[in-house]
């Protein structure tokens, strides 16, 4: 019974999903979680030589494609997704996980960053939900009325400022508040559009941070779980959010952070 119900709910069987960032990091943790529940997998990479996401999936069973995209230059980002519909892929999950960091002082944060950072964290991001939503809304609805589902990546500096981190604060906080915006358009129409704000994460984004003995000491002090977040921390979220199990759940804003927002 009880495997009868997970596979209800929570199954991915037949479904495609496109992901960027999935190389590494949380993304390639997101791109695993949904081949292991089922789906099939888009990975958008800037190196196309890299395939260990793409093996990984594959050894699940799962099929997996890589599409190269510079998530830095509009006119790459406007035409990725043509490319990947013209090519027969019926995408039904989005996962907008690419993300770059810049720290600077604010009074002395360089205009080339700034603009650097909002193209990849946010504009990208837009350009990718108006277009694969756009795919999602054309798509027949499954018996429950569901087309789509779009999950962004959020952070906790879409809630708080952050320190030395103006463009990306800046970025995250547009990505949650489109999320709700596209969700007020789609939630109707079947397609669900919610994301993952990750708290304190042993990356690479990160590295920065982890080496400042006193920030990271005063950072782990106040996350209650009492330690730093994993890649494997977001696999439960992220197959929730893409799977029937969450189909009254839009424009939602789901903190994966081992407490740090209720402290």
């Amino acid at each position: 019974m009880a495997g009868k119900a997970i596979e209800r709910y929570f199954s991915l069987e037949e479904r495609t999903g496109m992901v960027t960032g999935g190389s590494r990091g949380i993304g390639a943790g997101m791109a695993i979680a949904l081949a292991e529940v089922g789906a099939d997998i888009i990975l958008i990479q800037r190196d196309g030589n890299n395939l260990a996401a793409k093996q990984k999936i594959e050894s699940l069973g799962r099929k997996a494609w890589i599409y190269t995209c510079d998530l830095t230059s509009d006119e790459d980002v406007s035409g990725l997704t043509a490319r990947v519909l013209k090519d027969g892929h019926d995408v039904s999950i989005l996962v907008t996980c690419a993300g770059i960091q810049r720290r600077h002082p604010s009074h002395i944060f360089p205009k080339d960053d700034w603009d650097e950072a909002l193209q990849v964290n946010l504009s990208t991001v837009f350009t990718l939900c108006r277009d694969v939503g756009a795919h999602m809304l054309t798509r027949a609805p499954d018996a429950m009325g569901h087309r789509g589902s779009i999950i962004n990546v959020a952070s906790l500096v879409s809630f708080q400022g952050g320190l030395t981190v103006p463009a990306y604060a800046a970025a995250k906080g547009g990505v949650a508040q489109l999320t709700k915006a596209l969700s007020n358009e789609w939630a109707a129409k079947g397609v669900n559009v919610n994301a993952i704000a990750p708290g304190y994460v042993a990356t690479d984004m990160n590295e920065a941070l982890i080496k400042d003995i006193n920030r990271a000491a005063s950072i782990l002090a106040r996350i209650p779980a009492g330690r730093w977040g994993t890649p494997e921390d977001f696999k439960g979220a992220t197959i929730f959010l893409a799977s029937k199990a969450s189909l009254y759940v839009s424009g939602e804003i789901l903190t994966v952070d081992g407490g740090w927002m209720g402290r």
